[in-house]
């Protein structure tokens, strides 16, 4: 018994060993991530944790922030103090950046700022990985001025959370586009946060402030758009393809698209959410040695309902939404 005892506290002791040599191999990573706002995100919170498993060689230290700027900085501090291997963050705002990012420099790890953007030297980060969020912007102007055909345009913007790239860039792209065209005016944009409650609320005030004022509704996310929707049906107002409003979109997320395929969300733009590979791919470029570039281009695509053709979107099928992912 005594040697039976013995074997099996010897045993113990090899796989605990193991499992701590596992462990010390695997490459640490801190991702600081914006919260869980939307289906969007969602769905990109579930593709890092996919990716950035044990069994593809990674400890993945996570925290969704709640859109809290000041927690998400404590998040990076956090990660710097355990020592991971890289830092990604995806920054709920722009500014503020400069203090943490030359803190987790002069600690010699490497951050990757993923799907939005910072003001901040490029000298004070590794690599950036993200969508082209001013191009999504341009995106869906153009294809607003396509389908009106020089018709007149009074537009409500619904925009994402304040001072984040994401809603900062597709305002700058719709505008450039909203510049060249002098029957356009955009009577009102206000912030619903990137979130169902928040688009609702907001659609709730621009139905009493301009009533029957208005016949295009641009809603920076879908889950904006959704509370939009619910706003309009309670007011009696009809949108979509045959409607009294052309409802533009963001994120293209499956649901999204499938308001898209009823035709009652005439255009929206994606903003693809899988993007942990890319990232996945310039840290085994680091861990080799190579450099990588400054900007990681995820690339994405945009989609309108059936009935609708365009040369800046796709006619969403059956099939095409059934193959989505997310």
């Amino acid at each position: 018994m005594k040697k039976l005892l013995a074997l099996l506290t010897a045993l113990v002791m090899v796989f605990a060993l193991c499992s701590f040599a596992v462990a010390e191999d695997l490459i640490k990573v801190g991702f600081a991530q914006v919260g869980h706002e939307s289906d969007w995100r969602n769905a990109n919170t579930e593709n890092y944790k996919s990716v950035f498993s044990a069994e593809n060689g990674y400890e993945l230290s996570f925290v969704d922030a709640d859109n809290d700027n000041a927690a998400q900085l404590e998040a990076v501090r956090s990660f710097i103090e355990q020592g991971v291997d890289y830092i990604i963050i995806a920054p709920i705002e722009t500014a503020g950046w400069n203090t943490v990012l030359k803190e987790a420099k002069d600690a010699g790890i490497p951050v990757i700022i993923v799907d939005r953007s910072v003001d901040a030297d490029p000298s004070e980060y590794t690599t950036r990985v993200g969508t082209d969020m001013v191009k999504e912007g341009e995106t869906a102007g153009n294809w607003l001025a396509e389908y009106l055909a020089g018709k007149d345009a009074n537009i409500l913007v619904i925009e994402g959370s304040v001072g984040s790239s994401a809603a900062l860039g597709r305002s700058e792209g719709f505008n450039n586009i909203a510049k060249a065209h002098s029957e356009w005016k955009i009577l009102d944009s206000q912030s619903g946060d990137f979130t169902q409650a928040g688009g609702q609320q907001v659609m709730e005030s621009f139905i009493k402030s301009y009533p029957g004022k208005f016949n295009v509704l641009v809603c920076q996310n879908d889950n904006e758009a959704y509370g939009a929707m619910d706003a309009m049906n309670a007011a009696g107002i009809t949108y979509g393809v045959g409607g009294d409003v052309t409802l533009i979109s963001y994120d293209a997320t499956k649901a999204g698209l499938g308001y898209t395929l009823e035709g009652k969300i005439n255009a929206d733009v994606e903003c693809n959410p899988i993007q942990a590979d890319f990232v996945k791919t310039v840290i085994e470029k680091l861990q080799k040695g190579e450099t990588v570039d400054a900007f990681t281009l995820v690339v994405d695509q945009a989609f309108v309902a059936p009935g609708i053709t365009s040369q800046y979107a796709t006619t969403l099928t059956q099939d095409i939404l059934t193959a989505r992912p997310y």
